[in-house]
C-alpha cells in the first residue's frame, strides 16, 4: 500500500474512532444527567394548613373547616376541595401548574459557538429568566386569572411518570405518529362549530401554545436558549458559562427587542440602572420612544403610541455575602402583588424562579430537572413537560442576595399606580435603612451617570461559592 493510501486509511480510522468516542461521551453524559437531575423534584413539599400561601399576587388558604389541630401537616395531594375554607388546594395547584416551566434539556441542536447540545449544569439562570419572561407574556396575553385546562391532570413528579426516559418515550411516540408532518406553532384556526365560549377557550389555548413555542430549544425560537446564548456572546458570555441574574435581564431585553413576531411587538423590557427605575424612561418604553437596536429612533414600533406594555426588570442585591434577613418583609410584599412576575434568584450558584411564599419560606419553580428535547415546530407538540405539578419551598435565609425582580406594567397609568404602591413598600424603616431599589423622575441620562455607573452588564463577576443541595416541598 502506498504511503498516501495508508495515511488515508489511518485518517479514516482515527476519524471513526473520534466519532465513536464522541458518541460514547454523549451517551455517558445523557445517562449522568438522567441520574443527577431526574430525581431533583421527586421529594414532596410541606405546606402549613394554618398560614396563607401567596402565589404571584394570589392568596390561597389550606385550613380545613374541621381542622382542630394547629400543627397538623399534609401534602397538596391529601386535601379535598370540600375540606378547604377558601382558595382551596386544587385552586393553588391549578394556578401553580399553569405557570410555564422551563428546565434543563438535552439532545437539542448544538448551541452557537460550542459543541454543547444540553444546558445541564450551567443554564439554570437562563431558564429562570425564561420563566419570568413567560409569566409576563401570559399576563400580557391571557391575564392573571388564566389557568391551563389540563393543569390538574399532570402526575406529581414524585412518581415514575416524570422521569427523563418516560419523557423521551413520549416525544418519540408523538413524533412517530405525526410521521414528519410539520407546521409552524402559530394560532390554529378556531373550530367552525361551537359557541363563543368554546371559541374563546380554543383561542386562549392557541396563545398558550404559541408562547411556549417561543421558548423552544432550537435556533429559530425567538426566546429560546439558542437565541439567549447568541445574544450573550456579544458581551463575552459563552455556552457553559455562569450567567448571573442581572446579565440575564439584559439578555432578555435584547431578545424581546429583536423579536420579529407581531405579538411581541406590543411589549418591551426595561432594565433598571444601578437599582434605580427612571420613570421617564419607562414611560418612553410604553410609547415606543426608547427605540431598539434594529430601530434606534423608535420610529417603526409595531404598537400604537402609549399602547405597549413594559416588563420592568430590576437587578438588586439584598445583602452582602449572605441575604439580609431584614429584606424578608419586602420580598413578601412584592410577591403579594398581582403585577409582580416573580424573581430570578436562588441559592449560590443554583438559580430558581421564585413565585410566592408561605410564612418565611419562598415558593419556587426549579429548572434543575433534565428533560429531553421537544420539537415545538410540530403542529401539536406535547405541553406536559412545560408545566410543573410539584411546587418547591426553601427558607428565605438560604436565598442568594443577588437577584432580579420583575414587574409587568400594561400602560402608563398602570405604571404610575405601580410606582406609587412600590414607593410606599420601599419606604425606609428602622430595620431597613436602605431600600432594595428606588424610583426617580426623569431620564437616566438627565443625571449624567459616569461611564462606570452606566454599565450595561452589571454584576458579571460572581465570587460566590458553589451551592450544595436543593430545597424540598409539602402542605403542613
Amino acid at each position: 500500500m502506498c504511503c498516501d493510501g495508508f495515511c488515508s486509511v489511518a485518517y479514516k480510522m482515527e476519524t471513526k474512532g473520534t466519532d465513536e468516542v464522541e458518541k460514547l461521551k454523549s451517551k455517558f453524559m445523557s445517562a449522568w444527567h438522567n441520574v443527577k437531575y431526574s430525581w431533583a423534584l421527586k421529594s414532596k413539599t410541606a405546606f402549613s394548613r394554618n398560614s396563607p400561601v401567596f402565589l404571584l399576587g394570589k392568596c390561597y388558604h389550606f385550613k380545613a373547616l374541621d381542622d382542630e389541630s394547629p400543627t397538623e401537616s399534609c401534602t397538596a395531594e391529601t386535601l379535598d376541595d370540600d375540606d378547604v375554607v377558601t382558595g382551596n388546594v386544587d385552586g393553588f395547584r391549578r394556578d401553580f401548574t399553569s405557570r410555564i416551566w422551563l428546565t434543563y434539556r438535552e439532545e437539542f441542536p448544538v448551541l452557537p459557538g460550542s459543541t454543547l447540545n444540553s444546558d445541564c449544569g450551567w443554564g439554570c439562570t437562563l431558564r429562570a429568566g425564561q420563566m419570568i419572561l413567560a409569566q409576563a407574556l401570559l399576563l400580557h396575553t391571557l391575564g392573571r386569572d388564566w389557568t391551563w385546562s389540563e393543569a390538574l391532570t399532570l402526575e406529581p413528579l414524585d412518581t415514575e411518570t416524570w422521569t427523563s426516559s418516560a419523557a423521551r418515550r413520549l416525544v418519540a411516540t408523538l413524533e412517530a405518529s405525526i410521521q414528519g408532518e410539520r407546521a409552524q406553532a402559530t394560532q390554529p384556526l378556531c373550530p367552525a362549530q361551537g359557541g363563543a365560549e368554546e371559541a374563546d377557550s380554543y383561542l386562549r389555548e392557541a396563545y398558550h401554545r404559541t408562547i411556549v413555542s417561543w421558548f423552544g430549544d432550537e435556533p429559530s425560537a425567538q426566546l429560546g436558549i439558542h437565541r439567549l446564548v447568541q445574544l450573550g456572546m456579544t458581551s463575552g458570555k459563552r455556552a457553559g458559562d455562569w450567567y448571573g441574574p442581572a446579565v440575564v435581564a439584559h439578555i432578555l431585553r435584547k431578545a424581546v427587542d429583536e423579536a420579529v413576531d407581531a405579538m411581541l411587538k406590543g411589549i418591551s423590557i426595561y432594565v433598571a440602572q444601578d437599582c434605580t427605575v427612571y420613570s421617564a424612561d419607562v414611560i418612553d418604553s410604553h410609547s415606543g420612544r426608547m427605540g431598539s437596536h434594529s430601530d434606534p429612533q423608535g420610529l417603526n414600533c409595531g404598537a400604537a403610541p402609549d399602547s405597549r406594555a413594559v416588563i420592568i426588570l430590576i437587578p438588586v442585591r439584598l445583602g452582602g455575602e449572605k441575604i439580609n434577613p431584614e429584606y424578608l418583609s419586602f420580598v413578601k410584599s412584592i410577591l403579594s402583588l398581582e403585577y409582580c412576575i416573580g424573581i430570578i434568584g436562588g441559592k449560590p450558584k443554583q438559580a430558581y424562579y421564585f413565585v410566592g411564599f408561605q410564612d418565611d419560606s419562598l415558593i419556587y419553580m426549579d429548572p434543575h430537572y433534565c428533560q429531553s428535547f421537544v420539537d415545538v415546530s410540530t403542529s401539536d407538540f406535547p405541553l406536559q413537560s412545560f408545566h410543573c405539578p410539584s411546587p418547591k419551598k426553601m427558607p428565605f435565609s438560604k436565598m442568594d442576595p443577588s437577584c432580579t425582580i420583575g414587574f409587568y406594567s400594561k400602560s402608563v397609568e398602570h405604571y404610575e399606580r405601580i410606582s406609587n404602591e412600590l414607593s410606599k413598600i420601599l419606604q425606609p424603616s428602622a430595620k431597613e435603612k436602605y431600600p432594595a431599589f428606588t424610583f426617580m423622575k426623569g431620564h437616566g441620562k438627565d443625571y449624567e451617570l459616569s461611564i462606570a455607573e452606566k454599565r450595561e452588564w452589571p454584576f458579571i463577576r460572581d465570587t460566590r461559592r458553589a451551592g450544595t443541595t436543593s430545597g424540598d416541598f409539602v402542605l403542613l
